[in-house]
């Protein structure tokens, strides 16, 4: 082996434990890009001497014209919060009414004017209210509230079958359907705005798609989405559904109020004293913070 031969192999190993070294470095370096690292790294394999020493030019010329420290002299961290407080807008305030009432007392021309505020604002968080003013005296508001009424279950009605057949369809994608559906068929069925036996085939749909979750991915299902479900069964009187979900809802979030809730609803409304009194118990071991709906549901019961 020739002299040359002997320094070529020498060029090679030096190289191959300079990227080796790099490598290292690059790995117990949190900051460093680990994709970047390895592309330098291959670089300076394939290419010895020619590729380490492009690799440092650059980074020299990046330390030297393009390198600067971020300048914080203007800038103040503080860790004080500062709560800013808006007058109230009293004549704004004086003119706020509940839509119901509004519907009600308001004559022909503010009736109108109030609809259209409706409609500027989530549709779909009004639609009972919108569904108020079916029997107005005025027949345009009446013709404009079932206009609006119709668009919106329509749409609601084509998005539910859209999203539904492809949640059976795509078995894998069935969790982000249910996570999608549950909330959104909630909003528009708590609100009552069907007819009784279009709103037992919604709620029988929604607890489907809960099944499905459930059977699917039962880790990923949220107290919320527990909860909705068993209160719409629960309005239908299906008093053996409501407490199946009652119950898993136990098993997965048994330490949520909600949880304590839909059986103290449940027993309620079946007129379990027993088991009303159990979960009431419950709740008071628990330390749970109750808030003022299922206080009053306990002083009726009780």
């Amino acid at each position: 082996m020739t002299s040359r031969e002997k320094m070529f192999i020498g060029i090679l190993i030096v190289n191959f434990l300079v990227v080796v070294l790099f490598l290292i470095i690059s790995i117990f370096r949190k900051k460093d890009n680990r994709t970047s690292s390895w592309i330098r790294a291959v670089i300076m394999l394939l290419c010895p001497v020619t590729g380490a020493a492009v690799l440092f030019v650059s980074y020299l010329c990046y330390l030297i014209f393009f390198h600067r420290e971020v300048d914080l002299e203007d800038v103040v961290f503080s860790k004080e919060r500062v709560e800013k407080l808006l007058q109230a807008d009293e004549d704004r305030e004086r003119n706020l009414v509940p839509v119901e009432e509004a519907i009600e007392v308001t004559d022909r021309g503010n009736l109108r004017t109030l609809m259209l505020n409706v409609v500027r604002g989530d549709i779909q968080q009004s639609l009972s209210s919108i569904a108020m003013a079916l029997d107005s005296e005025d027949s345009e508001t009446a013709h404009y509230a079932a206009s609006i009424l119709q668009d919106e279950l329509n749409g609601f009605r084509i998005n539910v079958q859209k999203s539904y057949q492809a949640m059976q369809d795509d078995e894998d994608g069935r969790p982000e359907y249910a996570h999608m559906l549950i909330p959104y068929m909630n909003q528009v069925l708590k609100q009552h705005v069907f007819t009784d036996m279009e709103q037992q085939n919604m709620v029988k749909t929604l607890e489907d798609i809960c099944e499905m979750l459930y059977e699917k991915a039962p880790e990923t299902m949220l107290s919320e989405e527990f909860e909705a479900v068993s209160m719409r069964l629960l309005e239908l009187h299906e008093f053996i559904l409501c407490e199946k979900w009652c119950n898993r809802a136990v098993e997965m979030y048994p330490n949520t109020l909600a949880t304590y809730t839909c059986r103290l609803k449940l027993y309620y409304s079946v007129g379990d004293r027993d088991s009303f009194f159990r979960v009431l118990g419950s709740l008071r071991e628990s330390g749970i913070s109750v808030d003022n709906e299922t206080l009053e549901l306990i002083r009726v019961f009780v």
